[in-house]
């Protein structure tokens, strides 16, 4: 462990670090997939694999999932292609409350070539029952216009971007919209960020097929990632306030820049974190884990 995070240092990165066992285990109520499994493209084909030992007791790990496993499909739709980020879309596309998941797991032995080797389906649970809904949100005022109409504003306050968030924001917009509010507050102070996708899949009940963010690589290679289709809830004549303080960070400011340079809110409150890194996580052999810095985020104006 020493040894390890003595080598972290020497990058001279201060937010790549080594987790312990059970700061590992307590980061993945941001896993989106809900298995334990890490799934992230292997560098010689970019074959969609499992790129980390599973979190120890998780799913995955009691099916027999390893490192080094290829994922060929998941659900029944196969991986080639595809990255990571496109199979957590597809789950919540095909089905955010699913309480399981489907993967053909390929482990290839060192006398098999490409392709061969030991394939079989795992019905895998997905486990988010010990993380606690990250949204909470209440009628805070009505308010009569000039016209004589009654305007109501939803105030929602989101405290981290975990597994849950997406899910339980769209909820909390659904029943808002039922109860004819027609405008709204999203608090975001001290929110500390988390899973990275949740705040491109947020954007996505706000507008489609636009640029939520860039993800811009150590070889300032810039990647878009776009709103998914048909997935908007909020009316879009709906006003929308973002409010974050300094301690507000990553995800939060993923999200806050996505819909303040699409025009779809306005930010309000103290400048936040202002981290704008990208980071991975990924499980050691001995139940540990290390956080890498791997890319930063711009808006979609070109904001850091």
């Amino acid at each position: 462990m020493k040894l390890g995070t003595r080598m972290v240092s020497s990058l001279g990165d201060k937010y790549s670090r080594i987790l312990d066992k059970q700061s590992y285990r307590r980061i993945q109520k941001f896993d989106l997939i809900g298995v334990g499994a890490t799934l992230m493209p292997s560098s010689a084909d970019k074959r969609i694999m499992v790129g980390a030992p599973p979190v120890a007791g998780s799913p995955a790990d009691k099916a027999g999932m390893k490192y080094g496993d290829y994922i060929t499909a998941v659900n029944g739709v196969p991986t080639e292609g595809r990255t990571a980020f496109d199979i957590i879309d597809q789950i919540s596309n095909d089905d955010p409350n699913a309480k399981t998941v489907t993967m053909t797991v390929l482990t290839e032995g060192p006398d098999d070539l490409k392709g061969e080797g030991y394939v079989r389906d795992l019905k895998l649970d997905r486990q988010f029952e010990q993380i606690v809904n990250p949204i909470t949100y209440k009628v805070s005022e009505e308010r009569s216009s000039a016209s004589s109409a009654v305007h109501k504003v939803g105030y929602i306050q989101i405290k981290e971007f975990n597994s849950l968030v997406e899910r339980g924001l769209r909820d909390a917009f659904i029943d808002l919209e039922s109860q004819n509010v027609d405008a709204y507050v999203l608090d975001l102070r001290g929110n500390p960020g988390g899973a990275f996708q949740s705040a491109v899949e947020i954007s996505s009940l706000f507008f489609e097929n636009q640029i939520a963010t860039y993800v811009v690589d150590s070889n300032g290679v810039e990647l878009p990632f776009k709103t998914a289709k048909g997935k908007v809830v909020v009316d879009q004549n709906d006003p929308v306030v973002i409010w974050v303080d300094g301690r507000s960070a990553s995800a939060t400011e993923v999200l806050a820049g996505s819909l303040r340079d699409n025009c779809r809110a306005v930010v309000m409150g103290e400048p936040s974190f202002g981290k704008g890194l990208i980071q991975a996580v990924y499980g050691l052999k001995n139940g540990s884990g290390l956080v890498l810095t791997v890319a930063r985020y711009v808006t979609p104006n070109g904001d850091d």
